[in-house]
């Protein structure tokens, strides 16, 4: 007996992504429902390569009774109005917006760092998935962290179009076509021209000068490792389609060294390390997309600061930034609690 699984949020990139990951992963469901906006309702969507193709139902009309568990990818103003409907009617929401991340009753969950954690889901019957950015770094600082214990983290991001949705994936190929031909290349997703540019500005300002994206890579990163672990942040919109990229720097309490330090990461879950130290010896975000993988490259030795590694981090965003670790997280929560299948 399999689990009863909605997607909410099927047609648009990562909830296609979750039901292409489900059936890559032959999740144990006996049942698929896919449900967004009125605007989607009677599109069909494929179930991942296995043929079979799947009606998206209107979730304003959707009775969700009797499911296990529901994967939203709807944004926070949908999840405000239809995650507690599920919540009530006994359907776990894995939500993949940013409206539960902070909720001191809602576990943020990344499977490899804290499975635990999901033990209070109960509370709300629902679970969080954490910002794109936050998910891959936090992969990456777990094994390290219980090496060696992490003061600080510094990163600056380099996050792709795909993190803004289709419209910012569109802006970028429109943007990039008119410049070839000479025609003019308007930002209308993002602030200023995404297409041969970087965008130091992810989300809106707030009143310290820093951005809701950074902050979330703050707070997010203390919910999920360690409340004790000073982050900061800068995030950076850059003309890539698909997958996010972070050069990470960290100060450890005890000494670790980069052999150390890529010894751990290479037996860690989740982790390929990718660092051979000639031409092309890391990985680029272009050869990320479709995996499932959080990659490490560039490890070496900060000797500036005392215990001080630097690292690079790539990752596909749509995948573990967002609808793989979602997946991940349906598996754990079946292991853990439902245990149908």
């Amino acid at each position: 007996m399999g689990y009863r699984v909605v997607v909410a949020g099927a047609t648009g990139n990562v909830g296609r992504e979750m039901l292409n990951i489900l059936a890559e992963r032959e999740f144990p469901a006996d049942e698929i429902a896919c449900v967004a906006s009125s605007r989607s309702q009677g599109l069909m969507v494929d179930y991942g390569d296995t043929g079979k193709q799947i009606k998206c139902q209107n979730i304003e009309h959707f009775d969700w009774n009797g499911w296990d568990m529901a994967l939203f990818a709807i944004g926070s103003e949908g999840t405000a109005v239809y995650a507690p409907i599920a919540a009530a009617a006994g359907c776990v929401v894995i939500d993949n917006s940013s409206l539960y991340r902070m909720d001191p009753d809602v576990p943020l969950i990344v499977p490899e760092v804290n499975p635990e954690a999901i033990d209070g889901y109960k509370v709300r019957n629902i679970i969080a998935n954490p910002n794109c950015s936050t998910a891959q770094m936090v992969v990456a600082l777990k094994p390290l962290h219980d090496a060696a214990v992490i003061k600080r983290v510094v990163v600056s991001t380099y996050q792709s179009v795909s993190g803004a949705g289709k419209a910012g994936m569109d802006e970028l190929f429109e943007q990039s076509r008119n410049i070839f031909v000479g025609d003019p290349a308007e930002p209308k997703k993002f602030t200023k021209q995404i297409a041969f540019n970087v965008i130091p500005h992810i989300d809106s300002f707030l009143d310290d000068g820093s951005t809701k994206e950074e902050w979330k890579m703050v707070v997010e990163t203390k919910k999920i490792l360690d409340k004790k672990i000073k982050v900061t942040a800068t995030c950076v919109r850059v003309p890539v389609f698909v997958g996010h990229s972070e050069a990470i720097n960290i100060e450890f309490e005890n000494e670790i060294s980069a052999e150390e330090a890529q010894t751990i990461l290479r037996e860690a879950p989740g982790i390929m390390l990718v660092d051979k130290r000639e031409d092309g010896g890391y990985i680029t975000p272009i050869e990320c997309v479709g995996d499932f993988a959080t990659y490490i490259s560039r490890v070496r030795e900060d000797p500036t600061v005392e215990n001080g590694l630097n690292l690079w981090c790539v990752s596909d965003n749509l995948r573990k930034g967002a609808a793989l670790n979602a997946v991940q997280i349906a598996e754990l929560l079946g292991r853990r609690h439902l245990q149908k299948a």
